[in-house]
């Protein structure tokens, strides 16, 4: 499994965006940048992500709407995100943001490494996700050649019990198909 975390930061600042670029530096992460609500919604539209870095206060649509339409989409709504703002430690923006669905909220200046850490436990959670994703469907092919074997045994039990003369053969020809993984 090759795929590469992707980590989107939203910031109407471009020198927020670098500086936040700088900070996970070095982390098995992707970082994807964009400077608007309107602009992440589109990206969301075609990179999957594991965390969303989002700036509550920017101009046209802010944090706080662009993460209430991130979580009415099926497809990103379970993608965590995490609030960055300057505003001073306003507990109504702070509860304002966990009630769009944000999982943490941290107000600028923030210790960077607190960030990083933040940032790693959702990448490694990602990483796990895709994982078990990869290895249920090994499981459901190996359900399905176990359920084909078993159905090419039956049938082969219910052609030996027959009183056919040629049933012999067929449930052998059965079974070495089954055996080898192919169809008749």
């Amino acid at each position: 499994m090759s795929e590469v975390a992707k980590a989107l930061l939203v910031d109407d600042r471009r020198e927020n965006l670098l500086a936040l670029e700088a900070i996970l530096q070095g982390l098995p992460v992707h970082s994807v940048a964009v400077e608007s609500g309107e602009a992440a919604l589109k990206q969301l539209l075609v990179d999957d992500f594991a965390v969303i870095l989002l700036d509550a206060q920017m101009p046209d649509m802010d944090g706080f709407e662009t993460a209430s339409h991130i979580k009415r989409r099926e497809r990103t709504r379970h993608v965590p995100i995490i609030f960055l703002t300057a505003a001073d430690r306003d507990a109504q923006l702070a509860l304002r943001g966990y009630a769009v669905g944000a999982v943490d909220y941290l107000t600028k200046p923030f210790d960077p490494w607190v960030l990083r850490a933040k940032v790693s436990v959702f990448v490694d959670l990602w990483t796990k996700n895709r994982q078990l994703v990869a290895q249920s469907e090994v499981v459901r092919e190996r359900n399905a050649q176990w359920r084909n074997l078993t159905d090419a045994v039956d049938e082969a039990t219910r052609l030996l019990r027959s009183d056919d003369t040629d049933a012999r053969d067929q449930a052998v020809e059965i079974l070495e198909h089954a055996r080898w993984g192919t169809t008749s």
